[in-house]
């Protein structure tokens, strides 16, 4: 048994933030499913959206973030993270982060650091470090994290579920920490903690194809869900309009920022066809442009589409581009010659754990922050590069929160218990099971829905929940086993908030509901209801 006065699930921005804001008064433990460089936050290449430069405004962000959330954001919350995003930014370059410098002085920048622009802002806002911001925001605070006395970092663990009250026949709703795997001993572990924050990301390893790493399996939603969490607008899935499109790479995004940069979207024989969708053409946000995409290639059927940088130059492409030119050319495409085949790709789970703006969930001592959290900001659609804003924003409100609560009195808690259960037989009823879920949410929960769609989806869900708790019953867990279990308890709140909404909005794009209700309402879920 493990005990911290807190203990962080997930190692991304939101975790790491955290970690940090904490440590000089409080013992962290931070578990992370693989290594601690190893999360969705590592992967973003875009950058961060604040408000830097003096042309532009709190104003003016927090607009661009109500019209590209389809009328769903909550207006308090993106006010208090837009607010304080400078102060976040500011932060990182306090930590050393390597933001890209600008070289031409008559450009926009911030402290000498260039600003670009994404889809959906009128402003060139997105602070990055070239095409790689997330990996050079986690390894830098990742060096920090490892030299720290006070943070005991526990690779290669996952969590099973969190301790409760409930789970323990106590009055009340409160966490005492989580039971977790320890996939290189192979044994479970309890880890107590007076507070508990999930920071374990989204789920988009739900779908057939996703730009998230493989460890994006919505642990975090799911066990917050078990332990008696609401979550809120699950339905709305960002699907990245500019994922590779080639047979040997895996999951690589094309960020935003080709096309702030004046990408063009074209069909196989050159046409332009953004401009027909939406007047703000390529930069419109991520939703239109999916669904312009996904229309287009069922309209001709096409395998992919086309982004094409090529007619800026080789200089000009490789000092702004430089990790997504070297990694095509390695796979046989010059950029700064040739287009870029695209398709779309689950990238962002909008929707998430129920939480206020300091990150308290609906049981007492457990927090959840960044993409597993659903705080308002995002809406019906997030706009590009908020999400690692809403990380150290909401992470640094969370952290001031514990610091100022009392540490309570932590009961005795049971080990954990796997007597009764024995090695699976035949575990390609997992492999087949992690299939068959990932397809039927790829076909019928994808770009475009409809009401039969949906319903075949739920029924083959229903169909795998019995299946996998069956399993989980009687043989030892493993690895896959935990998340193929908590994949299909995020596809059902994901099928069921969709099932919900009779209107299109945002990224939820249903043919059976095609208009946009007048009045916006969160689909709120709650156990056993």
């Amino acid at each position: 048994m493990l005990h911290f006065d807190v203990l962080i699930v997930g190692s991304g921005l939101a975790g790491m933030t955290l970690a940090l804001h904490l440590a000089e008064t409080r013992k962290v433990g931070l578990i992370t499913k693989k290594n601690l460089l190893e999360a969705s936050s590592s992967y973003a290449q875009g950058g961060i959206a604040a408000v830097l430069d003096d042309a532009d405004s709190a104003e003016a962000h927090i607009e661009d973030t109500l019209v590209a959330g389809a009328g769903l954001c909550n207006a308090e919350t993106t006010r208090f993270i837009v607010e304080n995003s400078r102060t976040a930014i500011d932060w990182l370059i306090e930590l050393g982060v390597p933001f890209t410098r600008e070289t031409d002085s008559e450009n926009v920048s911030y402290q000498g650091f260039h600003l670009t622009r994404e889809g959906g802002h009128s402003h060139r806002r997105i602070i990055h470090a070239a095409d790689a911001t997330g990996e050079a925001v986690t390894t830098t605070l990742g060096r920090k994290i490892c030299a720290h006395p006070n943070i005991t970092v526990l690779e290669d663990h996952i969590g099973v579920d969190l301790i409760t009250s409930t789970k323990l026949g106590e009055p009340g709703k409160r966490c005492y920490g989580i039971y977790a795997l320890d996939k290189l001993l192979d044994e479970v572990v309890t880890i107590t903690a007076h507070h508990t924050i999930l920071a374990s990301g989204g789920a988009g390893k739900v779908y057939l194809y996703t730009t998230n790493p493989d460890t994006a399996t919505g642990d975090g939603i799911a066990m917050g869900w078990r332990a008696g969490c609401r979550v809120a607008n699950m339905e709305f899935i960002q699907f990245h309009p500019t994922c590779l499109y080639h047979p040997h790479a895996k999951s690589f995004l094309i960020s935003e920022a080709v096309r702030g940069e004046g990408g063009i979207l074209r069909l196989p024989d050159g046409t332009r066809f953004m401009p027909h969708h939406d007047p703000r053409a390529e930069l419109a946000p991520r939703d239109v442009v999916a669904r312009a995409i996904d229309f287009e290639m069922k309209r001709h059927g096409l395998d992919c589409v086309y982004l094409d940088i090529s007619y800026k130059s080789e200089c000009f492409i490789r000092e702004h581009f430089p990790n997504i030119y070297s990694t095509c050319l390695e796979l046989g495409i010059d950029i700064s010659k040739e287009p870029i085949p695209v398709v779309p790709a689950a990238h962002y789970t909008c929707g998430g754990i129920v939480t206020d703006l300091s990150g308290h969930t609906d049981v007492d001592q457990l927090y959840a922050v960044g993409e597993v959290s659903c705080t308002g900001l995002h809406g019906a659609n997030r706009l590009a590069s908020n999400s690692l804003l809403e990380c150290m924003v909401i992470g640094r409100a969370a952290a001031e929160d514990i610091l100022a609560a009392p540490l309570q009195p932590i009961p005795p808690i049971p080990a954990w218990d796997d007597s009764q259960v024995t090695d699976p037989d035949e575990e390609v009823v997992l492999s087949h099971n992690w299939d068959e879920l990932r397809r039927a949410m790829w076909d019928y929960v994808g770009i475009v829905r409809t009401n039969k769609r949906l319903e075949r989806a739920l029924h083959r869900i229903d169909l795998l929940q019995d299946e996998i708790t069956e399993y989980y019953r009687h043989f030892h867990i493993s690895n896959d086993l935990i998340e193929l279990r908590n994949l299909v308890a995020t596809a059902e709140l994901i099928v069921r908030s969709a099932m919900a909404r009779h209107e299109s909005r945002g990224l939820h794009y249903s043919s059976d509901y095609p208009d946009t209700l007048a009045s916006a309402q969160d689909t709120v879920l709650t156990p056993n209801k």
